[in-house]
């Protein structure tokens, strides 16, 4: 016989004798006044009888009202009640789920022991339970703080009893188990100190009181369960929105990598223009938000230019049957990244990329400020990058002279004079190699954008 078959033999051995000591003292020592009131009694059995279709389950554990009943019947009856409460239960259970006899003998034996020894605390330390109506508020604090430790001493022999078992069936250590149950903790206690208070109210008042609180523990019960239905329905709900965003947001991330197989320099160019325009965007303190909406149209705002043919992708000039498809790409481009819940603005900025300040620009000819500050800010760093880039000319401008460039165009109209002297300080100060070695992927962080967008918006 290996050792630790030999370990489970004992161990059951063990649980045998514990419970049927349990039982038999149970027996031997109870007193008839435990019985009553019999209202309180049937109420109590009840409550422990149908624990399994009142329980609530939430994440962190949940409000089961078994244990409101072995508080009760700790607390207001004797040891008697309190583990007949226990194995009923137990039983009918074992019985409903069909479990294995070893299940069985560790179920009752983790309910009826920690309910015959929290009752007999309540009996030694106190007196009567039935006999103390009227009692100063004193007596009613140490009354509830002794109902309330023999919750604790429930709660810690069940769990003790509860482990050793899992640790001899199954192998789970005592660490993993104490990890996993203390973020239960809360529920629980609030469980022992709801019931604590019912048995406190009945000394003070009376069974009607606890019925009116049962009551209204159910009605609890009932909203609490429509509400974890709903928040069941909202998490649902974002899970489908994340993967629907996931692939419209994919579709897009999939373009611009097709669109960088025909040519190189896209990919590229998006990122840098992308970490420019955020920095600007830090810059002028826009909020964050903003600085979201700058950096995910710097990323996107060449994504029109995906249905360009390659004569007009790669021609060194333009020819003039062709200005209109290239004119076209900013409503191309909104057209694509509008279709995205929530990309509204950045479908914005990415359509006015291509106004300028004086009027002259396309596709609306907007002036001034009427110009989105996304789309400004986004037209002076893709200037800046398309001269400076090494791909974009065989002699790229060195970044001084793109600088001067930029104030030139800003005198001519074409870009906001103060976000150019605002950009040009920001890349005296913070270096020229601002967009050194960017990755398309890195500046995307999809994954995040994606959690981003299927979040619900509050109205």
């Amino acid at each position: 016989m290996s050792a630790r078959k030999l370990t489970r033999y004992l161990y059951w051995g063990a649980e045998i004798l514990l419970l049927a000591s349990t039982v038999v003292a149970t027996v031997w020592l109870s007193r008839a006044d435990e019985w009553q009131p019999l209202a309180l009694v049937m109420l109590v059995m009840i409550l422990g009888l149908l624990s399994e279709t009142l329980t609530i389950t939430t994440a962190d554990g949940g409000m089961n009202p078994s244990l409101v009943a072995f508080v009760l019947a700790m607390g207001l009856l004797g040891p008697g009640p309190a583990v007949a409460c226990g194995i009923a239960p137990a039983i009918i259970g074992s019985i409903r789920r069909r479990v294995s006899l070893t299940f069985w003998l560790g179920s009752l034996t983790a309910y009826a022991v920690p309910a015959f020894a929290g009752g007999w605390m309540v009996r030694l330390l106190t007196s009567d339970a039935h006999a103390v109506h009227g009692q100063q508020l004193a007596q009613s604090v140490i009354f509830g703080l002794i109902v309330f430790g023999a919750f604790l001493l429930f709660s810690g022999l069940n769990f003790v009893l509860v482990g050793l078992d899992l640790l001899v069936e199954e192998g789970r250590s005592f660490g993993r188990q104490v990890q996993e149950f203390v973020p239960l903790l809360s529920a629980e206690f609030a469980t022992g100190a709801i019931a604590t208070i019912f048995a406190v109210a009945y000394i003070s008042v009376g069974l009607p009181i606890l019925f009116a609180a049962i009551g209204v523990l159910l009605i609890f019960r009932q909203l609490t369960v429509a509400l974890l239905r709903s928040e069941d329905r909202a998490e649902q709900i974002e899970a489908r929105s994340r993967q629907l965003v996931g692939l419209q947001l994919g579709v897009l991330r999939t373009l611009v990598r097709a669109f960088s197989m025909r040519d190189a320099t896209t990919g590229r160019h998006a990122a840098a223009v992308a970490r420019y325009a955020k920095a600007l965007a830090i810059e002028l303190h826009c909020s964050e938000e903003e600085v979201d909406t700058v950096h995910a149209a710097g990323l996107l705002h060449e994504i029109g230019k995906f249905t360009w043919p390659d004569r007009i992708l790669h021609a060194d000039v333009i020819e003039g049957e062709d200005l209109a498809i290239v004119r076209n790409h900013p409503q191309e481009g909104a057209i694509l990244v509008g279709a995205l819940d929530g990309y509204g603005d950045v479908a914005d900025a990415i359509l006015y990329h291509h106004e300028r300040i004086d009027g002259a620009g396309y596709p609306a000819g907007l002036i001034g400020n009427e110009i989105p500050l996304a789309s400004r800010i986004l037209t002076i760093c893709s200037t800046y990058d398309t001269m400076t880039a090494r791909e974009t000319f065989n002699s790229p401008m060195t970044p001084e002279e793109g600088m001067v460039e930029l104030r030139h165009a800003a005198g001519h109209g074409q870009l906001d004079p103060e976000l150019v002297e605002t950009f040009i300080a920001l890349l005296e100060r913070d270096g020229t190699t601002l967009a050194e070695d960017v990755d398309f992927e890195t500046e995307l962080e999809f994954e995040r954008r994606v959690r981003q967008v299927a979040q619900p918006r509050s109205t």
